[in-house]
């Protein structure tokens, strides 16, 4: 008996010290600490491997390539099914190869990641809207990781899953959930390769490219950041106003001009778009992947709201836009 009792009370003891050296781990650094290192790495990391991205119950499969050379950023992202759709992205453009079409569409690209599009900042410990916290470690990929958690108060916004890189801080395998906890969208390394340096030769097209049709983007129009009398009447607490935009014909016609506002509470962000109205009635609803969309005709405008936010947050807005 008491050797028995002596042995349990050394397995209690081991038991015990690895929970609390695991406890000391996630101590290390602040949940804000985390999702800074995390923002570093997504702009700075050189890595290739294999994503599952899951949304709304579909999923399909990615080769991924990304390297960072002299600061410009170099991307593949191939999809190994269907119709082999390849997105190769060198700094600020983009080009779509379509081989069932025998096409390239090249378009301009903003500076945010292809793959990551909703990822919160160190900002969210500012805003009473949500909690932070480290949840547990675990491993992703066959990496050892931090499962970081980012829950709305209210259901104007959805809540975040992140598991980081224990090392490097890198978003392994990202969750978006809706207010009854379903995961709207998944993005998850199957597989990943971290490393110093990429081969120039795995950032290049799979296919050859001779004897397809090249689609350049028309630049008809022009934005100009400034001021507008729209505002929204029943804005969901937390959010605000981050830029307005007018964009207009290059030929300097106002006739087709529109207003686009962009709001954000640190986290989830709403993009509105008001321009005149053609009579026809459009108010409705619309999903584009994980993003809703809800537009209403005011006045002779046509008013659009569209984020990666729940359906009555993109519809409030909408709803409540006014012209002061």
């Amino acid at each position: 008996m008491p050797n028995s009792t002596a042995s349990i009370t050394r397995q209690l003891a081991a038991i015990t010290g690895i929970a609390l050296s695991s406890c000391a781990v996630l101590a290390q650094d602040a949940p804000e600490i985390w999702l800074d290192r995390m923002a570093n790495a997504v702009t700075s990391t050189n890595y290739q491997g294999t994503v599952i991205r899951r949304q709304r119950g579909e999923s399909e499969a990615l080769k991924v390539v990304h390297s960072i050379v002299d600061g410009v950023v170099y991307e593949r992202l191939v999809s190994q099914e269907g119709n082999g759709l390849e997105i190769i992205r060198v700094g600020n453009e983009v080009h779509c190869i379509l081989p069932d079409k025998k096409s390239v569409l090249v378009e301009g690209w903003n500076n945010k990641s292809t793959l990551f599009t909703a990822l919160p900042h160190s900002e969210v410990v500012n805003t009473p809207q949500y909690d932070l916290s480290i949840v547990r470690e675990g491993r992703i990929a066959g990496r050892k990781a931090v499962l970081l958690a980012v829950r709305p108060h209210d259901d104007y916004r959805y809540a975040h899953r992140i598991w980081l890189d224990e090392q490097s801080a890198f978003p392994l395998q990202t969750e978006l959930l809706n207010q009854d906890g379903e995961i709207v969208e998944e993005i998850k390394f199957a597989d990943i390769s971290i490393s110093d340096s990429i081969a120039r030769e795995a950032l290049d097209p799979s296919i050859d490219l001779d004897g397809f049709t090249w689609y350049r983007e028309q630049q008809r129009y022009e934005t100009v950041e400034g001021a507008t009398d729209w505002i929204c009447d029943d804005l969901p607490a937390g959010f605000r106003v981050t830029s307005t935009k007018t964009t207009i014909l290059a030929d300097g016609s106002d006739q087709a001009a529109s207003t686009h506002i962009h709001y954000s509470d640190g986290v989830a962000s709403v993009s509105v778009f008001i321009t005149p109205g053609e009579g026809a009635e459009k108010s409705g609803w619309a999903i584009v992947g994980t993003a809703n969309s809800f537009t209403v005709e005011r006045d002779g405008f046509e008013i659009t709201a569209f984020g990666e936010v729940p359906g009555i947050t993109v519809q409030r807005i909408a709803s409540s836009m006014l012209r002061q």
